[in-house]
This record gives structure tokens, C-alpha cells and sequence, in this order.
């Protein structure tokens, strides 16, 4: 039996190739913003697992330094340090700095930590040139993304810092790089004031006082003891917000990407919506143009059923060469953007689902104008 289908694609294959490509690069957004969402959620967790702690100790009644200002004394590693279930224990700063370059400045999160401590943040697998920090002063290791080389020196505060590595895949949550530098820096970075700030500041009778302040504590414990047990306890006795790596995770997924990761799902939904219409509109079109060969069919006694099932199978090729090329489309363009884009392979067949569903729908209006088709028509010329 003839595929109807199969000849009038073939009748107008470069038309159709056309709006297959076009409805893909449609598609193809939609994959990229999956990515997006994919790729911000990664980002998150990148911190997370390069220290791979089991706690976060952070100011009472703040969610931590993700998500809001957590300030705590240095000097409570060395108390949590005397807990039995406490393995390893160290103080960690995070700070938004504007990084110098050429013409202009960009943003990175500064992670500071003990350069001589139990707990190193950079992750060895991710360090791709140089070496992690050696001193507690005027050293920093940089993203390969900030575009700096092994040696450079960077101004920051009253100071230069030498670039003594350089790491690969280090991202805020935001998508900024990271960059690290030693806590003795960091506190004189975050929390050390203007010459003339300080002479104020004294006329007044302040004294600053926070340049042993950090951000937060973090700690490892010892085989056989229960995570969320220890956290109580130090959550009970001195009076500190304690997180479990579990709950600094949801921290970060609920409140640091929540809105963003919705609205990025809501203009997916949108999107998906806007090519289902297209789809629509396009067989709407091609059915009309060829309504006098589809009534001269039924005149010469062709049943709905063979016309139909034309329809739906240019619809659902339709769809499927879209996907096609929105796979193809998204995959040359998403290294492209600034931030992390991660395509998975759950997603696009997702998508595809999602694609062929949408265009069983779509050729919905179609069918309905083939059986509302008169055959007379076909007469009349």
C-alpha cells in the first residue's frame, strides 16, 4: 500500500525540512533552559562536595553563608575541637569580591580558609595547573574561568596576590568562580577598614574588633558517631545553627535557586507550549493547502481513516525531525553561555515524550478539518 504520507512529504521534502529545523531550534531553547536549571543545581553543590564536611556550624538563627550573613568567633573551632565526636575541625570565610581586569571587573566568591589547617576546600582533582596555597599571606588560587595565569599578581584591598594555581569546574552557586585565599587575608579582606575609616572609627571610641570573625565552622566527625545527634548537641549547648551536609544541600537547592530554578521551569512550560501551537498552526496550514487533493481522495472513495492516519504521520515526523534538530541545535550552542549548562540524556527523552504527546494533540485540528472536508470540492475545481 502507498504511505500517503511518505509521497507528500515528499512532494514538498524541502518545505518541510525547512519547518522541522525551525520548530527544532524552538526545541532546543527548551533544552537549554533544562540545562540551565541542570547546571545551576550543580553549581550549588560544588562547594559542598569539594569539602565534603558533615557540619556547618553557623551564627544562631541564620540559614548559613549561602544563603545569608553568618558571622561566628574563629575560637569556637577549638571548643567544637574538644567534642569526642569531632574528627576534624576549621573555620572558613566567604566573601563577593570584583576581581581587576583589563576594562573591567569581575565577580568571583573568595573562599578563605587555614592555609595550615585539617580541612582543605580545593579539590585536587580540579586543580589543573600550579599548586594549592603554601602561605598565609598574599597568595590565591584562581578559576581558569577568571582568564588569570600561574604567577600574576592581583590587587585586592591594600595588597597583591601571586596566582599560585589555577583550578577547573570551581563555581559559586550563582555561577561566579571561586577563588582561594588563606584566612589570615580573607578576615583582613572582610572585616580590616580604611586607614581613614579606622582614625574615625577611634575618634568615636570604636575599635574593630572582628578580624577574627569568620563565616562558619566546619567539621568532620569520627566513624560510629550519628550526624543529626552530634548537631543537637552543639546546636543545644552553644547556641549555634548547626547543618548537616543533607541540610546545607536543601539550603542551597530551597533557598538560594528556588525562584530562579522556577521561573526557569516556568518558561520551559511556556516554551514547550509555544511549539505545541506551532506544530498545530504548521499541519493547520498544510492541511489546508491541500484540501482539494484530500477531498478528490474522498470523492474517489478513500476512507477518513487512510487520511487521517496521514495527518498524524506527518505530525509525529513533524515532531520527531524537530527534536532532532533541537538536540543538534542545543548541543553546538551551549557551551556558549556564560554559566554552567548541563545536558542530560533524561531530559531530552523527556522532551521527546513530551514532543510526540504534543504532537499527537496538534494534529488534532488537522484531522478535524479532513473530516469536515466535502468531497464536492474536488468537483467544483
Amino acid at each position: 500500500m502507498i504511505s500517503l504520507a511518505k509521497e507528500d512529504i515528499r512532494h514538498t521534502l524541502g518545505k518541510f525540512i525547512v519547518t522541522a529545523m525551525g520548530v527544532g531550534m524552538l526545541l532546543g531553547i527548551v533544552l537549554i533552559m533544562m540545562g540551565v536549571y541542570r547546571g545551576m543545581i550543580s553549581d550549588a553543590e560544588v562547594l559542598l562536595n569539594d569539602l565534603n564536611v558533615d557540619l556547618w556550624v553557623v551564627q544562631d538563627d541564620t540559614l548559613g553563608p549561602f544563603a545569608e550573613a553568618s558571622r561566628v568567633h574563629e575560637d569556637l573551632k577549638y571548643t567544637l575541637k574538644s567534642i569526642q565526636a569531632i574528627d576534624k575541625c576549621e573555620a572558613i570565610t566567604f566573601q563577593n569580591l570584583q576581581l581587576p581586569l583589563a576594562n573591567r571587573k569581575l565577580a568571583v566568591l573568595a573562599i578563605g580558609y587555614d592555609v595550615y589547617g585539617e580541612i582543605n576546600p580545593i579539590n585536587y582533582n580540579r586543580l589543573i595547573e600550579g599548586t594549592v596555597l603554601q602561605n598565609d599571606h598574599y597568595e590565591i588560587v584562581v578559576s581558569d574561568k577568571t582568564g588569570y595565569k600561574l604567577s600574576d599578581k592581583i590587587k585586592l584591598g591594600r595588597n597583591s596576590y601571586k596566582v599560585v594555581g589555577i583550578t577547573h569546574g570551581t563555581v559559586a552557586s550563582g555561577g561566579d568562580p571561586l577563588v582561594y585565599i588563606s584566612l589570615k587575608d580573607a578576615q583582613e579582606l572582610q572585616f580590616t577598614y580604611t586607614n581613614k575609616r579606622i582614625q574615625t572609627d577611634r575618634a568615636r571610641g570604636i575599635i574593630n574588633k572582628d578580624t577574627h570573625l569568620v563565616n562558619a565552622i566546619i567539621a568532620t566527625l569520627k566513624a560510629g558517631y550519628n550526624v543529626d545527634i552530634v548537631a543537637q548537641e552543639i546546636q543545644k549547648w552553644h547556641h549555634k545553627n548547626v547543618y548537616t551536609k543533607v541540610q546545607q544541600k536543601v539550603v542551597l537547592t530551597r533557598n538560594v535557586v528556588e525562584k530562579a530554578s522556577k521561573q526557569i521551569g516556568l518558561f520551559t512550560v511556556i516554551l514547550i507550549a509555544v511549539a505545541t501551537i506551532i506544530i498545530a498552526l504548521i499541519i493547520y496550514t498544510m492541511t489546508l493547502e491541500k484540501m482539494k487533493e484530500i477531498s478528490i481522495m474522498k470523492l474517489i472513495g478513500l476512507p477518513n481513516s487512510m487520511i487521517i492516519k496521514m495527518i498524524v504521520e506527518e505530525t509525529l515526523l513533524l515532531g520527531v525531525l524537530a527534536f532532532i534538530f533541537g538536540n543538534i541545535f542545543a548541543h553546538l550552542i551551549y557551551g556558549k553561555f556564560p554559566k554552567n549548562v548541563v545536558l542530560e540524556l533524561n531530559d531530552a527523552w523527556l522532551l521527546f515524550g513530551i514532543v510526540v504527546i504534543a504532537s499527537i494533540f496538534a494534529s488534532f485540528i488537522g484531522v478535524k478539518k479532513v473530516i469536515n472536508a466535502d468531497p464536492t470540492v474536488a468537483i467544483g475545481g
